[in-house]
């Protein structure tokens, strides 16, 4: 099956293994508290959001350590974080620019502390940087985002050069890739150009004077598929929904991670209520991999530093979940063709210990029928994976009857039945763990 998959630039073998990451937006739009753009959905004015935000910005109870923690407890391999989002604000102490962590009443570095952090508790490093920044000088208005979308652009852009902007641009991302040790992913976003000339893409970021430079600091680093460029990318990502199926480009499976949140917001919103239930993050984690995907799942943090209650809730919740069950997610993929996909279920394979997992995702009474020679000829044992009780295996009666009768062979297509407690085990999702025959 690896075969089949795209090649990467960067190095994509342990990305396959993690499946779950955490993405993290956080910015001074979380002192609004009502949606990362707000800026623009407002068309707020670059002095009067510094005013409101900039010089009041000081998350005192900021403690990196307690977010790598709860990440690692949650399952996560992996972290993004919003080094600058859209608003043009940079969580490190960039020597480019005023408008960072150090210069608000905060007074320091919040990057760093946070990529030591996870680092030190195992979890890979990825580092987000917006290509698009509403607040410096030189970047040149267009209608499409932005605070000044609606305004006199002509007349403002007289005095704003984009060449000079992507000198900025190219210069923190230098920064950022020499200054804080090994990065593993490196996320841009991202690229709106239009037919009439009138957005941003290749041309405006110097894409691929950009990709070369990240290539030439950080060879094995993982590139999303935002600059724009047709080649210039490792990884796919689709944003807040799920893919039917393996993600592919012109017929070609590639490495994919679904990026979602726990609501509608990827900023810290205080009143958004479309909070997701940690079932249903499971089951979406599960369907990630059941597709040969992982999933990025985004964390808003408040103005102070913290995590919402409501994210902490369900990142326990999945910890919970993935305690017990994390080898049916980490190391696996799309289960071979042969084996069918037994109803209100989701298969994931781990090719080097040739281990199928079957995720019930609605518990059936007794019986799971697994149809097809695949299973009947390969499996050979089946236990829950939460406790490692042993299920029993049978084929269906008339099948086994028949069969001891010698009116059929062993090649008519069978099916394996698993003999299923009557009571759902007290998990999320029960998951049965198959051990094929070599």
């Amino acid at each position: 099956m690896a075969e089949q998959v795209r090649r990467t630039a960067g190095d994509s073998k342990w990305f396959t293994e993690a499946r779950f990451g955490m993405f993290i937006h956080w910015g001074l739009y979380a002192m609004g508290a009502r949606h990362e753009w707000l800026q623009h959905n407002e068309q707020i004015p670059v002095p009067e959001y510094e005013r409101r935000y900039f010089k009041h910005f000081n998350p005192d109870l900021y403690d990196p350590e307690m977010w790598a923690k709860t990440a690692a407890n949650a399952g996560m391999k992996y972290f993004v974080i919003t080094t600058k989002h859209h608003e043009g604000f940079c969580l490190w102490d960039s020597e480019y620019t005023d408008y960072k962590a150090p210069s608000t009443p905060c007074g320091k570095d919040l990057l760093k502390p946070m990529v030591d952090a996870y680092r030190n508790n195992g979890l890979r490093v990825g580092l987000y940087h917006s290509l698009i920044d509403w607040h410096h000088p030189q970047y040149t208005i267009d209608p499409h985002v932005g605070p000044y979308r609606n305004a006199d652009r002509d007349k403002m852009n007289k005095t704003r050069n984009q060449a000079k902007y992507a000198e900025y641009l190219h210069n923190q991302v230098r920064e950022l890739l020499t200054k804080f040790g090994k990065i593993d992913i490196m996320w841009f976003d991202f690229s709106y150009p239009k037919p009439d000339g009138s957005g941003k893409g290749r041309n405006e970021w110097q894409s691929e004077k950009l990709y070369k430079m990240v290539r030439e600091l950080m060879p094995g680093v993982m590139l999303d598929d935002r600059l724009d460029l047709e080649k210039g990318w490792d990884i796919k990502t689709p944003e807040q929904f799920q893919p039917r199926e393996w993600v592919t480009v012109n017929g070609q499976k590639v490495v994919w991670e679904a990026c979602q949140t726990f609501s509608g917001s990827w900023g810290y919103h205080r009143d958004e209520s479309s909070w997701r239930s940690v079932d249903e993050l499971i089951r979406t984690l599960i369907d990630c991999v059941s597709k040969g995907g992982n999933l990025l799942l985004n964390v808003g943090p408040t103005a102070r530093g913290e995590f919402d209650y409501r994210a902490i809730a369900r990142l326990e919740g999945i910890g919970e979940w993935m305690r017990r069950h994390g080898r049916s997610i980490y190391g696996c993929t799309q289960a071979p063709a042969e084996f069918n996909v037994p109803e209100n279920c989701k298969l994931t394979y781990n090719p080097a210990a040739r281990r199928l997992y079957v995720h019930i995702l609605a518990w059936p009474y007794r019986h799971l029928y697994l149809d097809g020679n695949a299973f009947a000829d390969r499996v050979e044992y089946a236990q829950l994976l939460n406790d490692a009780s042993e299920i029993g295996l049978g084929l269906e009666p008339w099948v086994a009857d028949q069969m001891a009768r010698k009116k059929i062979g062993k090649r008519q297509e069978r099916s394996v039945v698993l003999q299923l407690p009557a009571d759902k085990p007290s998990v999320t999702v029960p998951v049965v763990e198959l051990f094929l025959k070599r």
